[in-house]
């Protein structure tokens, strides 16, 4: 069954300007160093070629010719990557307050769901239930539900930040402190990795695509989500979109995700985009005057004029036709490599 989910729930309003100015201040602290960022191809296919999309922060983000995979380049080396986050004040206070204030909402509307389906996908498609690795645990919320349902024999949480490794710790979890690409396990049991929101903050994913592969046993499955270049919520606001920031650098969308994926030893299963938000964030935009519907009048309809009749039925066509913002891709490594 469909549940609506708002932003408010996950993103309490009382607390948003004080988010927004620690965010704002990470950002002049990474902007200080941007003589140093470099160019790249595209994540996904490695095409140089590549057509001018917008402009945020004064950094540029261009869209692949071959693949459609919106990116930014120049961007921040790998260092300084780790110095932003290791350094970040909108982080630390999103593990103060941000992430206790709405646990509640996100551990039932969320990370219980993701949960839920995790153990769905892997009974789906036969996969043994050893161990399972969490890539980025952030607060543990999602790691705690897996243990909770008592499916998986072990799980590990990946996380790197300092602030959110302590809190993943203080709840008793498995914490590897560390990015997966600096992870060394004595051999190769884990059945099923998974990463929320992780893979479009890093410099290079193929990296961490194969990092993943290797941890994974043969047959086991990588299980990502991201957001979505090609869904509506980023194609229509573009810019304005919150999803459009200094620390996503990669803007996949589900072919080419998938290409990328399929290019480091994983059979691709299934690809998906169970988004809910995409609606709420575009009319949000309009209401406060960010973005003009006056020549659009089907969208004002649905969005302002009748929102309340339509928005969640809208919202759910958006998901199940593959057009939400936010995607699932879940591959299995390829037995033998």
């Amino acid at each position: 069954m469909y549940v609506p989910l708002r932003e408010t729930e996950i993103r309490p309003d009382h607390l948003a300007a004080a988010q927004a100015e620690r965010f704002q201040a990470d950002v002049r602290r990474l902007l200080e160093h941007k003589s140093e960022f470099v160019a790249v191809p595209c994540p996904a296919c490695g095409e140089t070629a590549s057509v001018e999309a917008w402009h945020k922060y004064a950094l540029a983000y261009p869209i692949c010719a071959s693949c459609g995979t919106m990116y930014m380049s120049p961007r921040p080396t790998p260092s300084l990557l780790e110095q932003y986050y290791a350094t970040s004040e909108n982080y630390h206070h999103w593990n103060q307050h941000i992430f206790p204030a709405s646990e509640n909402a996100r551990r039932t509307k969320i990370f219980r769901p993701r949960a839920e389906r995790i153990t769905d996908i892997a009974a789906r498609h036969g996969v043994r239930t050893r161990t399972l690795l969490e890539v980025g645990a952030g607060f543990g919320t999602f790691c705690e539900e897996v243990i909770r349902m008592g499916v998986f024999r072990e799980v590990i949480a990946v996380e790197p930040t300092p602030d959110l490794a302590a809190t993943c710790i203080g709840k008793g979890l498995h914490v590897i402190a560390q990015p997966i690409e600096h992870v060394e396990l004595r051999d190769e049991q884990v059945d099923v990795v998974a990463s929320f929101e992780v893979i479009e903050h890093l410099f290079c994913p193929r990296d961490f695509i194969a990092s993943c592969f290797r941890v994974l046993a043969p047959g086991g499955l990588l299980v990502l989500t991201c957001p979505n270049g090609a869904g509506f919520e980023v194609v229509t606001l573009r810019e304005l979109s919150s999803t459009v920031d200094v620390e996503h650098l990669n803007y996949f969308n589900p072919q080419s995700l998938s290409l990328l994926i399929g290019s480091c030893g994983f059979d691709v299963l299934e690809s998906f985009t169970p988004g809910k938000l995409d609606a709420e964030l575009v009319r949000k935009r309009a209401l406060d005057g960010g973005l003009s519907l006056e020549s659009q009048p089907f969208l004002r309809r649905v969005l302002v004029g009748e929102w309340e009749r339509l928005g969640t039925s809208f919202q759910q066509f958006l998901a199940e036709n593959g057009l939400s913002s936010h995607m699932w891709v879940v591959a299995r490594k390829q037995i033998g490599r």
